[in-house]
């Protein structure tokens, strides 16, 4: 707490923001301002009366912000807006993450109830004439002149982020901005608890024993404590991550994995949960938002602010990449189907290929995935995980028991310094529920920092997975992929909570998109050294460290399938372009089928080319990626090549970590990323890195 001095109206609108705030004790737990959000007291009757607060709150201060008649001065136009939008985000953020991890009807219904009015709000803050003028009119005074780089920078960025929500253009496109915004904030609401709803709707219950031959014991056991839940024989299947994966990857039924795939790609494509008629509309939206805005189309407005600058610049990367990787997959096509002829699975089809993949690894390196599962049960991962951090980057973390969380499988950690500092907390949700959506995620609740007063202030994140939950007699073990997943979402949150920037809106994740995966893809590369995993691969029973033949296996096969699967995660990224760009959504023609003539000369045949996850695709359609999916890869083009430097001295090298610590995983927005890579690496990007890593000589 800032302890200010009498009278109380001397002090920065910020300090009078928080004291305030500290000397409240709202019963809603959504105006809670404690550093802990309550999430065990939120309760869907909160969600109404709590945002309509926030936003009457909001609402008023942003008027006395842009009626104030005296000259504006960094604290009361920039720092009061700030404070302003973090009030209301602090508010409304653990409503939309309970959203995507317990989600109820009666929370739904409250969140559509207010979510109008709070994309209205956000459409209108940008909108506000009153606070556009306060801003312009601070930028002309002779303290913006005489800022700091930093400030500078910020209020730059806040000057382009009005303009590009409308602020300046005439009342009828201001109006219709706003329209828009809130029209698209509930189709994409609607479309991502469609898919909610069509992946927890479906289950398969299989009596016959033969159907579930070659699946592992792990994941028959779950299916088979699911049937006994619901009061039955057998074993019943769904769609969460792990139930999916064991099927399509292990079973020899090939009629069971073709109807599981069937249901997977099934959803957002039939009633009640059909998302294919909100897809135009969203595309037509986002398109005249963009034309209203002076842009010629979608990408080129949503990239301004990105490394690419553009929509044409980001085709041209995919379009490179595709050709760059062509042979590789093309290679691996051949391979795949030849085996599967071989095997009697003649011709290949979409439901084979997880199967063939995983049955040509253990053919060609005597790798069978199942058998490195053993060696990464979780809390070892965990605990692994955390000593690498602790060796590269100094930093300690450590489980701690809190009250506030929303499930009893939520945990909770913090994250301290060399100086015992704390940099923040943050919550783990890692197993699937049918209230809880598919994937794995990073959200970020409360960014901190330097104080004025030199103190930090700690910074609050979550990570969420879908991991094959324990049973009663063994813990949760991940397969390989699934520690990848959980270093990932982990580089994202050390993002948050590691940033020093003294500025919350600059620091943290608040970066351009095809810069924000690169500190979570380049924790990925120690799953893959030996003296990582020595520190945490070990057996669950046993205690043995990951046997030498087996690591030497696993490296053998690291290439194995890279050029199928990046040609995938292009064809995600070509499409995604393409359809902000060149798909017509007036014209009737309908996108499903649009996407499957685009990817067909990137895929074995049609039948393929048909298995996109276009209606159910929430990246695109919820998740914030739109115009935007080809930054995974363009961020791991830069990682690839970054992580060399690691190579050369030493993956726990202490300098390297620290120099990594500051001059990008700490460093947030404080520059553009092009100039911190140059800082870290001493050159520019090596284009040829990631090919060199991932595809090897074709």
């Amino acid at each position: 707490m800032i302890v200010g001095r009498s009278p109380r109206d001397l002090l920065p609108f910020t300090s009078r923001l928080m004291i305030d705030r500290e000397q409240s004790s709202p019963r809603n737990p959504l105006l809670s301002t404690d550093f802990r959000i309550p999430f065990h007291r939120i309760r869907p009757e909160h969600v109404v009366p709590g945002t309509r607060q926030l936003l009457e709150n909001a609402t008023r201060e942003l008027d006395v912000l842009g009626a104030t008649p005296s000259p504006p001065t960094w604290e009361t136009a920039l720092r009061r807006l700030d404070a302003i939008v973090e009030r209301v985000k602090r508010g409304t953020g653990p409503i939309q993450h309970l959203l995507a991890v317990d989600e109820s009807p009666a929370l739904r219904e409250a969140w559509g109830e207010v979510l109008p009015e709070l994309s209205s709000f956000w459409a209108r803050l940008y909108l506000h004439e009153g606070v556009w003028n306060a801003l312009q009119s601070f930028a002309a005074t002779p303290e913006a002149h005489a800022l700091g780089a930093l400030e500078k920078r910020h209020l730059e960025k806040t000057l382009r982020g009005f303009r590009r929500s409308g602020a300046g253009l005439p009342a009828s496109d201001r109006d219709r901005l706003e329209a828009i915004n809130v029209e698209t904030s509930q189709l994409e609401q609607r479309f991502s608890e469609n898919v909610l709803d069509a992946t927890a709707a479906f289950s398969l219950h299989i009596l016959d024993e033969e159907r579930v031959a070659g699946i592992p014991d792990d994941a028959k056991g779950r299916f088979r404590r699911r049937a006994e839940d619901e009061g039955k024989d057998g074993w019943i299947v769904t769609l969460d991550h792990p139930s999916y994966e064991a099927v399509l990857k292990h079973a020899e039924d090939r009629e069971l994995r073709r109807e599981l795939h069937e249901a997977f790609f099934a959803r957002g494509r039939v009633e009640p949960w059909d998302n294919r008629p909100m897809v135009p509309r969203i595309l037509e939206l986002r398109q005249e938002k963009a034309r209203i805005l002076g842009y010629p189309d979608f990408p080129d407005y949503r990239l301004e602010e990105h490394m690419a600058k553009s929509g044409a610049r980001a085709r041209e990367f995919v379009g490179e990449m595709v050709e760059r990787t062509r042979p590789y997959w093309e290679r691996d096509l051949e391979q795949m189907r030849a085996f599967a002829s071989s095997i009697g699975l003649d011709p290949l089809e979409p439901w084979d290929i997880a199967f063939v993949m995983e049955r040509l690894r253990r053919s060609r390196f005597d790798l069978d995935e199942e058998e490195l599962r053993p060696y990464f049960p979780l809390d070892s991962v965990l605990s692994g995980l955390f000593e690498i951090v602790h060796r590269l980057l100094g930093l300690k973390v450590r489980e701690v028991e809190l009250e506030e969380v929303w499930h009893p499988e939520a945990r909770a950690f913090e994250i301290r310094d060399e100086t015992d500092t704390l940099l923040g907390e943050f919550y783990a949700d890692f197993f699937p529920r049918p209230e809880k959506r598919q994937g794995a995620w990073m959200n970020d609740f409360i960014s901190g920092g330097p104080r004025p007063d030199g103190s930090f202030a700690p910074h609050l994140g979550v990570i969420c997975a879908n991991f094959p939950p324990p049973s009663e007699n063994r813990p949760s073990l991940l397969s390989h992929r699934d520690v990848e997943t959980l270093f990932h979402e982990f580089g994202h949150l050390l993002h948050h909570c590691t940033s020093r920037v003294p500025i919350p809106e600059r620091g943290g994740v608040n970066v351009a998109w095809d810069w924000v995966e690169l500190p979570s893809q380049l924790l990925e590369n120690w799953c893959w050294e030996r003296d990582a995993l020595n520190i945490f691969a070990r057996h669950w029973q046993t205690g043995e460290p990951l046997p030498d033949p087996l690591f030497e296996r696993m490296e053998k096969a690291k290439r194995f399938m890279k050029g199928w699967v990046q040609m995938r995660q292009l064809g995600f990224g070509t499409f995604d372009l393409e359809l902000h760009t060149s798909f017509d959504p007036s014209s009737g023609a309908d996108p499903i089928e649009w996407v499957t003539d685009l990817l067909e000369p990137i895929s074995p045949n049609r039948t393929f080319a048909e298995r996109h996850p276009l209606p159910a695709f929430l990246h695109l359609f919820s998740g914030g990626y739109a115009a935007a999916y080809y930054s995974y890869l363009w961020s791991e083009v830069l990682e690839a090549d970054l992580f060399t430097r690691f190579q050369e001295r030493g993956i726990f090298d202490r300098t390297t970590g620290q120099e990594y610590m500051d001059a990008i995983l700490s460093a947030g927005d404080r520059d553009d990323p092009e100039s911190l890579f140059r800082h870290f690496m001493g050159r520019d990007p090596d284009p040829e890195a990631l090919i060199r890593r991932n595809l090897g000589v074709a």
